[in-house]
């Protein structure tokens, strides 16, 4: 990781939210919620916030790095409707080692919609990549 990054640091990161970002439309091919209201989704949220956090520590990255979550700990507060803006606050509040934890806000212009804690671990994309080939292996998925 390149030097600069440091705690307290913050990013803000927008999103609209579609009709396919809604609980209703999870999981659609398996018509797995097809009764559930026409709302931002949590999945949908989670993965936002893990967003906004990766946009905040991207910039530091070496050009073999990148990142993947290990931990969420979200709550989904508010429902926000198709076509309304999402603002997700992430600010940096710890670095140890390879773990950046995160304290993450969203707001959908009305409400405050979710908050929580997020952990996110720095890896070796070459590394990474190996250990994947391995599990594939065993697995019985090469090709």
């Amino acid at each position: 990781m390149k030097d600069g990054l440091k705690i307290g640091a913050k990013a803000t990161h927008r999103f609209t939210v579609e009709g396919r970002h809604t609980v209703r439309a999870l999981f659609a091919e398996e018509a797995a919620f097809p009764a559930m209201p026409a709302v931002f989704a949590t999945a949908y949220m989670t993965g936002l916030m893990e967003w906004a956090c990766v946009e905040l520590i991207k910039p530091f990255y070496e050009g073999h790095e990148d990142s993947l979550g290990i931990h969420v700990d979200f709550s989904h507060l508010a429902p926000t409707l198709p076509g309304q803006v999402v603002t997700v606050e992430a600010e940096l509040t710890g670095i140890e080692g390879r773990k950046l934890d995160f304290r993450v806000s969203a707001h959908d212009g009305i409400d405050l919609i979710g908050e929580g804690r997020h952990a996110r671990a720095l890896i070796d994309t070459e590394k990474f990549a190996n250990r994947l080939a391995a599990k594939r292996a065993a697995a019985g998925l090469e090709g």
